[in-house]
């Protein structure tokens, strides 16, 4: 038996018939090149038609479709099956991928562009866009928002005013008010663009990124979140506690923790200034490189090179290319330079230029090992072999090479520490009214005198100086005394003709102006002395011994003899006594030896003509010294002693 037919059934089915009339009826030019929205389902339907206007009022679990985008929500006015408006748990499918989820929708099918209201949610795998309101563009898949959104990608989370998601592409472009948190930082942009498939940040205005411990800031650059590499762009700084850091380009590398800073690079760390082309910072051993124009300054120092490289937790920094270290009042030069801070030694190479600016010093050697809390130099090797000390004396320059010299600051009772030099093997001084040869030396500048040992010599004008030790002593920068220890014996010549001789146990010589004043000798005085008149021609020759002597000069002429205890004196006429003779024993004039420019510091020394005189006793004498001379009688009482 048939069951009668319930009145619901017959609104749906007089509705059926409303739809399909109104499909027979509508304008077929209204929809002319148009993809119209198809009604797949919805549990109440309204069909009304005004003119040529068709509306459909749907509602109860909507099922719309056009082409392969499907649409649901609760409620729907579709108007000539193109303009759609949509309320209620509205919901737009794209593709397998884009879901869009809102309270309400305004959708146009002509151009495909969506305006979504409420608690709107765009969902593409596993990117999450939040807002209030959103336009999206399911032509182009671009989705757009001027009322602030927030977009999430597993932990990171990004918002801002306004911005633009390209679904397809997978990124996303961020405008105003940009945050984006993540569990390693968060940012604070302008501007900036997120490659939602990549996970990197492209900073396309002010930008400010914080972490737990450092802060960096930009104009342009991107951060790729997935690897931790970053690259920080105009006007890019770094701010770690104390530390600052700017440059053209910032480069950050996560994974291995090492900053890199390019383009008029700058640090700051308290008192720590380091300037360069380029500096990459390893964090996590602590290591800076600075790369071209390197410069370094801290309390003590100041460092310039091509490349700089500070180990801080080794405490060692080397430097490559021409450096130059400042110290004050040391500075040091050199190709390449290491030291190590703990253990306070360090090697400079090549060129290298040493300088003392309290003590007027420069040293030019090849290598120098030095100790730089010490104030320890040793200096060897050089552009010609050995190293040269330069330093300014009397506004004038004296240069003295050896094969090694050292340096050596010591404390003193005084305020100020006391240099002390040291030069050994073949030390050899020039000055344009001095010069000087030993064995080695040492100076110090508590009492500014310069000590020559074993065998010295030293040439000052006319006149040769030598014995077992010199001191020079110098006054004002000035040469004030030189003091011949055991054995001295000064020669002088103005024509290398004739020999005026003075030899004691000790001599010593005062100067004034640089020029010979005053010569004390003491123990076992002898001298030769050739007299000359007024015009300067000579009258004789003055042969005397005594215990000590006196002799005062003027012009680097003898102008008087002082003889102390009882004196032996012997006047020789010019013509009648054997010249060679007078000659006293140890006589030994060097004149080959006197280094007489600073190319004679380095060339090959010609050899001594013999060791010394006192050595080798009358070796070579073919004459007697006269009779009555008071050598001789000195010798004759000798052996008389002795019998």
């Amino acid at each position: 038996m048939n069951q009668p037919l319930r009145p619901y059934g017959l609104i749906i089915l007089l509705l059926t018939c409303v739809v399909t009339f109104a499909k027979a009826q509508q304008n077929p030019q209204d929809t002319i090149g148009k993809q119209k929205i198809d009604v797949d389902h919805a549990d109440l339907f309204e069909y009304q038609q005004k003119d040529t206007t068709i509306i459909q009022k749907l509602n109860g679990n909507v099922e719309l479709r056009q082409d392969s985008v499907f649409m649901y929500c609760d409620t729907a006015i579709i108007i000539n099956s193109i303009d759609l408006t949509a309320q209620g748990n509205v919901i737009i499918q794209q593709g397998d991928s884009v879901n869009i989820f809102s309270d309400s929708l305004v959708y146009n099918g002509d151009t495909k562009i969506a305006d979504l209201f409420g608690d709107v949610i765009l969902v593409n795998g596993n990117q999450r866009l939040f807002t209030n309101k959103l336009r999206y563009d399911l032509n182009t898949k671009i989705a757009t928002y001027q009322e602030g959104a927030t977009l999430t990608n597993d932990s990171t989370q990004l918002t801002s005013k306004r911005g633009y998601y390209y679904v397809d592409q997978q990124a996303a472009f961020f405008k105003d008010s940009v945050v984006v948190v993540d569990p390693q930082f968060s940012l604070r942009s302008d501007t900036l663009e997120f490659d939602v498939e990549s996970k990197t940040v492209f900073f396309l205005g002010p930008t400010l990124i914080s972490s737990d411990s450092s802060k960096i800031y930009c104009e342009a650059g991107f951060y790729d979140t997935e690897n931790k590499l970053a690259e920080f762009q105009e006007n890019a700084q770094y701010v770690k506690g104390e530390q600052i850091a700017e440059a053209e380009i910032i480069r950050y590398d996560g994974s291995s923790n090492i900053y890199t800073l390019e383009g008029n690079a700058r640090f700051e760390e308290n008192d720590r200034k380091a300037f360069a082309d380029s500096i990459e910072y390893d964090e996590k051993n602590d290591k800076t490189t600075l790369i071209g124009n390197a410069s370094y300054k801290d309390e003590q120092q100041n460092i310039k090179a091509d490349e700089i490289v500070y180990d801080a937790k080794k405490e060692i920094y080397s430097t490559r290319g021409r450096s130059v270290i400042s110290d004050p009042p040391q500075i040091l030069e050199a190709d390449q330079v290491d030291y190590s801070e703990e253990k306070g030694l360090g090697i400079a190479i090549g060129n290298v230029v040493w300088r003392d600016t309290s003590a007027n010093l420069t040293i030019r050697c090849g290598t120098a090992d030095y100790n730089r809390k010490t104030n320890y130099l040793k200096a060897s090797g050089g552009e010609r072999g050995r190293p040269l000390l330069i330093s300014e004396v009397d506004e004038d320059f004296l240069f003295m090479a050896a094969d090694t010299l050292l340096s050596i600051k010591e404390d003193s009772l005084a305020a100020d520490s006391v240099r002390v030099l040291l030069a050994y093997n073949d030390v050899r001084v020039f000055k344009s009214n001095l010069q000087a040869i030993a064995d080695s030396l040492s100076y110090a500048s508590a009492d500014s005198i310069f000590r020559f040992f074993y065998n010295p010599i030293v040439w000052s004008d006319t006149s040769q100086f030598y014995a077992d030790t010199i001191d020079m002593e110098m006054t004002q920068e000035k040469l004030n005394k030189i003091n011949l220890l055991n054995d001295a014996f000064i020669i002088n010549s103005p024509d290398e003709v004739f020999f005026n001789q003075v030899k004691g146990k000790n001599i010593y010589a005062s100067f004034q102006d640089n020029e010979l004043r005053k010569m004390d000798v003491q123990g076992n005085a002898e001298s030769v002395y050739y007299a000359i008149d007024e015009k300067g021609a000579y009258v004789g020759v003055n042969e005397t011994i005594c215990s000590d002597m006196i002799l005062l000069f003027g012009n680097n002429q003898v102008e008087q003899i002082k003889f102390l205890a009882q004196p032996q004196a012997t006047m020789h006429p010019m013509k009648q006594v054997d010249h060679e003779v007078l000659k006293i024993k140890g006589f030994n004039w060097e004149i080959k030896l006197r280094p007489m420019n600073i190319d004679a510091l380095f060339e090959e020394r010609p050899k001594r003509s013999r060791k010394r005189m006192k050595a080798m006793p009358g070796k070579g004498r073919k004459s007697k010294r006269p009779a009555n001379s008071p050598n001789t009688r000195k010798r004759e009482e000798s052996k008389q002693k002795k019998k």
